[in-house]
């Protein structure tokens, strides 16, 4: 790729970012390149839009969704007590890796399930991770599909209502995001470890 192919990447990686962020602060819903799969996402503090992709996914509201957020420093804030296993766990993580937490705080109610646990992933870099940082709030994110169907493995493969029932496209169809979803952790405060999904 050359310098101008590279400056052409940014320019419209940079719009996006812009695009995407009017989107969430007036409350609408993503389709966006996340760590792992295309994802559908909103503003995990805004309930209205949490809504919108339960009703959009076909979703029922006791399968609670994932969040993002960019940092340790971040997760502490939406996570009343981070378990210091959790720490090493992510440090050592080799794949993208989402823990499942008791009590989160300061997100809406929606998002979190019924036992008072929410997933949550660190992203480190990538779109959603510049996204997450300039919108200073966690993201929700959810695969790209309606429920009960296949995660997509890339952009050409979501659902045509999908694509239609977000408020807005991440236009970057060909940024690399990876083909599998994220490794699940439930982590307990006594201290407990449970592997979900590897």
């Amino acid at each position: 790729m050359n310098f101008k192919d590279i400056n052409k990447l940014n320019t419209a990686f940079q719009k996006e970012l812009v695009n995407s962020l009017e989107t969430l602060k007036q409350g609408g819903t993503l389709l966006y390149p996340t760590d792992t799969v295309w994802g559908i996402g909103c503003d995990a503090t805004n309930f209205d839009a949490i809504n919108k992709i339960y009703e959009l996914k076909r979703r029922s509201e006791s399968k609670s969704m994932i969040c993002l957020v960019s940092d340790f420093k971040m997760l502490n804030q939406y996570v009343e007590d981070v378990p210091e296993v959790a720490y090493d766990i992510l440090k050592y993580a080799v794949k993208p890796t989402t823990i499942i937490y008791d009590r989160p705080i300061r997100v809406a109610e929606n998002l979190v399930a019924a036992d008072d646990t929410l997933a949550i992933r660190v992203v480190r870099e990538g779109f959603a991770h510049q996204l997450i940082k300039k919108l200073r709030k966690p993201l929700v994110s959810t695969s790209a599909n309606i429920s009960g169907e296949s995660t997509p493995k890339s952009f050409k493969e979501i659902n045509e209502e999908i694509l239609k029932g977000v408020d807005y496209v991440v236009n970057l169809p060909n940024v690399k995001s990876g083909t599998k979803p994220s490794a699940i952790i439930k982590l307990s405060n006594d201290g407990k470890v449970q592997v979900i999904r590897k």
